[in-house]
């Protein structure tokens, strides 16, 4: 990404990006030397991987395809990468659905038939390819300005038919929900599975995810949202904080409201 655009507030940037993220990806593919040398290795080995043994011993291969499916901290774990590609994805016993997890659950749908090798068409391989890039795109981006690499991903994760569960299943996009709920993301992370559904439940309006534009508002919402109160923070839990109580003034309100001396508390009511 060029500096005039890393240089960028994180509503801007985002802005100019969603227009054609995959673009952006691609250009910024040209940059990243360690980048270019992972796509061309996983490029030049996948036909020839045949098994999920052979996969889980090709390291150079194996970090593409998880990266691609958000699942880069797997890559050691090979006894769940081995249950993911050999069991019935579909089986309520398999790893994959007993996890919850989304992420996990493409991967099994993907890799779990080897009677063909799920590397052997160029379309597939195109296509993790292109995810692997948007995905460490978006880290990229993450690490630079702390939220925009997450409302892209919500942006183009998110569907208009998109439930509770569908939420819960991701964590980035249960990461930008309990934000633009009213959350602090590390005092709800330390609830209970049952305790965040019942809290989220209460304040998530998905009807607001039924149009792109409306998943798109939602994501700068999240934005926005970090600039008044960043993630990180060593403030002890309190109910009164983890309902979204704490407030402050700030002149990002003017991107909603167009009064800077409003407080968070009236861009809230803004927001929602």
């Amino acid at each position: 990404m060029s500096s005039s655009i890393s240089a960028m507030p994180a509503i801007p940037q985002y802005v100019s990006i969603v227009k054609n993220e995959e673009s952006s990806a691609n250009k910024w593919e040209k940059t990243s030397v360690p980048t270019q040398q992972a796509v061309s290795a996983f490029q030049n080995d996948a036909s020839s991987i045949k098994t999920p043994q052979q996969l889980l011993k090709n390291y150079k291969a194996l970090k593409v395809v998880l990266g691609a499916y958000g699942m880069s901290s797997a890559i050691g774990e090979t006894a769940v990468l081995t249950k993911l590609m050999t069991q019935d994805p579909t089986s309520a016993k398999s790893l994959a659905q007993t996890s919850g997890n989304s992420s996990w659950k493409a991967f099994a749908k993907a890799f779990s038939n080897w009677s063909t090798s799920p590397l052997a068409s160029a379309d597939t391989i195109q296509k993790i390819t292109q995810n692997y890039l948007t995905n460490s795109y978006e880290s990229s981006l993450e690490t630079e300005t702390p939220g925009l690499g997450d409302a892209l991903y919500f942006t183009r994760t998110a569907r208009t038919d998109m439930t509770l569960e569908n939420v819960m299943a991701d964590p980035k996009l249960l990461k930008v929900a309990e934000v633009v709920s009213g959350f602090d993301s590390t005092q709800f992370g330390a609830l209970d599975y049952d305790q965040q559904v019942r809290l989220l439940g209460s304040k998530l309006d998905l009807s607001k995810l039924s149009t792109t534009k409306g998943i798109q508002q939602f994501a700068q919402q999240y934005l926005a949202l970090l600039q008044i109160h960043p993630t990180k923070t060593s403030t002890p839990a309190s109910m009164l904080t983890l309902y979204g109580g704490n407030g402050s003034t700030t002149s990002i309100l003017s991107l909603f409201t167009g009064d800077s001396s409003s407080s968070s508390s009236s861009l809230y009511s803004a927001l929602f």
